[in-house]
């Protein structure tokens, strides 16, 4: 079986960017989300991100931050 490979993404910083781009907060972002302040910003620390909160993150600023690890796919995969 081959080795997985690990992720060079940082989804936390990648979002965190994209609200500094907007001028939001992370309050108001999990006021959005209708997640805890300060749980969502020890996960924007992380480097992984639950998928539905992902989701979630996604519609609300308006961005697919899926697309970040469909890049590296397809880097990986050379396609």
């Amino acid at each position: 079986m081959p080795k997985t490979p690990h992720t060079t993404i940082n989804i936390g910083l990648i979002i965190r960017r994209k609200m500094d781009e907007y001028g939001t907060s992370v309050a108001w972002l999990a006021k959005q989300v209708g997640a805890d302040r300060s749980n969502l910003g020890k996960q924007l620390q992380q480097k992984h991100i639950y998928p539905e909160l992902l989701h979630k993150i996604s519609i609300v600023l308006k961005t697919d931050f899926f697309a970040c690890y469909s890049e590296e796919i397809k880097s990986s995969l050379q396609i």
